[in-house]
């Protein structure tokens, strides 16, 4: 039979305590790195809203969405307007 440990109303208290304090001191749990698509890393270096960028690629809202949520992949066209875009960001932004 294995021992269930019971924590008190104390020792929990002193754990929370313990973690707000991490916390204002900037120290995360725990970290998660979700990595870009290219879609939301050349909206990104262009500066632009996702409506601004969707309308700049002539296409949905929803679209850019779908891409930059890695759930669609852009077309041919589309994907080399983004490659533009993240690489050239100045040439876009002029549009």
């Amino acid at each position: 039979m294995t021992e269930s440990k019971h924590i008190t109303g104390h020792e929990l208290g002193e754990k929370l305590l313990q973690s707000v304090r991490e916390m204002k001191a900037g120290k995360a749990a725990r970290e998660t790195h979700v990595p870009l698509t290219p879609a939301a890393q050349a909206r990104h270096k262009v500066g632009l809203s996702q409506s601004q960028f969707a309308a700049l690629l002539g296409v949905s809202v929803r679209t850019l969405q779908d891409w930059e949520q890695g759930r669609r992949e852009p077309s041919g066209a589309a994907r080399t307007l983004i490659r533009i875009a993240e690489t050239r960001p100045e040439v876009v932004r002029n549009l």
